[in-house]
């Protein structure tokens, strides 16, 4: 059944995610802001950067920064940190290319906008919202937000 009601913000709340985990807790990000997903090779540390900066590496002949979310978002806990999603450079706001770091990849799902619920983040721009999944939720933050703060 098709929805007569269209917003120009749908696709912040429907649509496909990539869902990973950070710490015990799985995260989502819209699937129209990831180029690739890559394995975690070595990262350059620049001095000086910000905390949530781990450094930068070559990806395909770009220089790319990779940030830590667990910093931006204030998650504790370690993790495997295997893998880098490598995020559409247009969103990153003259910083050039940009991927975070994360401790898996999982899967990409069709989120429905009845399966996200607000946040109750104080964070509403850089958290879309919560997705409910059986006895699990998922947060789907906003890379956007997150590099053009």
């Amino acid at each position: 059944m098709a929805s007569n009601t269209q917003h120009s913000s749908t696709s912040a709340t429907d649509g496909q995610v990539l869902e990973f985990a950070l710490g015990e807790e799985t995260y989502c990000v819209s699937i129209d802001y990831v180029t690739e997903i890559v394995d975690v090779g070595d990262v350059t540390t620049v001095p000086n950067s910000p905390p949530h900066i781990r450094g930068v590496m070559d990806l395909r002949g770009r220089t790319t920064s990779i940030v830590d979310p667990k910093v931006v978002f204030g998650i504790d806990g370690d993790g495997a940190e295997r893998r880098i999603i490598v995020f559409d450079p247009a969103i990153v706001d003259d910083q050039g290319a940009a991927g975070w770091i994360v401790d898996e990849v999982f899967q990409v799902v069709q989120v429905d906008r009845d399966e996200v619920d607000d946040s109750p983040s104080q964070d509403k721009v850089a958290v879309n919202g919560v997705v409910k999944r059986d006895d699990d939720f998922v947060i789907w933050v906003d890379p956007k937000a997150v590099h053009s703060a």
